[in-house]
């Protein structure tokens, strides 16, 4: 057995548990109180802030609209309804089968939105499938070991089309002291970790905002010299 098989089996059974306490909260702590509304109204603030002010790196003289999107840490959907009025198809994945229940629920009507429950660590659920970009947002905050959020970033690393963009956050804050297998207060990474890991997994780490703090944001773009995906 997988020496992380009890890690990600606790995390999903724990992200079940908190789906079912308050989905919303635990996917944005900002309030306990949310309304459907005003929590899908976050997700498109930050699809602001994250992407639609980072379009020239993302999109790379692409047509959204033609772009395969990949979210990893879907949650309930909440950044993933407003990446689907955006991009042409959105891919969601997220370890807590609570979760994705509920994000289908509430996105039903959105034809180009895929959710999918995957195991915690890989993309394996995807497939071969071919994507224009990644991205994922107060997810890997929450992983406490350093393998797990590498493992995710090598299979992006896969699925992404050359010159592509992974952008995602990680913990920065190397004051966090976090258990091996504490499923809320992820590992953190130095700004010297993260460069390391995106050139092991064949990644460009050409930008980096927020090195120490909690919302350390990462641009690792796919070398172009990699395999063409198809």
């Amino acid at each position: 057995m997988d020496p992380l098989h009890p890690l990600l089996k606790k995390m999903e059974r724990e992200w079940d548990q908190r789906a079912r306490k308050n989905a919303l909260y635990y996917v944005n702590t900002e309030r306990t109180d949310w309304t459907e509304a005003d929590f899908f109204l976050s997700g498109r603030r930050e699809v602001e802030e994250q992407i639609l002010n980072d379009m020239g790196n993302i999109c790379r003289g692409q047509d959204p609209k033609t772009m395969r999107v990949l979210e990893i840490g879907c949650g309930a959907g909440r950044v993933t309804s407003a990446l689907s009025e955006v991009f042409g198809e959105v891919h969601g994945v997220d370890v807590s089968g609570e979760m994705v229940q509920r994000a289908r629920q509430i996105l039903a009507g959105r034809p180009n939105v895929f959710l999918y429950k995957n195991n915690g660590m890989d993309l394996s659920v995807l497939g071969e499938v071919p994507f224009d970009f990644a991205f994922s947002i107060v997810v890997f905050q929450h992983i406490p070991h350093h393998q797990v959020v590498e493992s995710y970033v090598r299979e992006v690393h896969r699925l992404l089309r050359p010159g592509a963009l992974f952008k995602f956050q990680v913990q920065g804050d190397l004051r966090v002291r976090n258990e091996p297998d504490d499923t809320w207060i992820g590992a953190p990474f130095s700004d010297e970790q993260i460069v390391a890991m995106g050139r092991r997994c064949g990644f460009d780490p050409r930008y980096r905002s927020g090195a120490g703090e909690q919302y350390f944001t990462v641009w690792f773009f796919k070398n172009r010299g990699s395999a063409e995906q198809p």
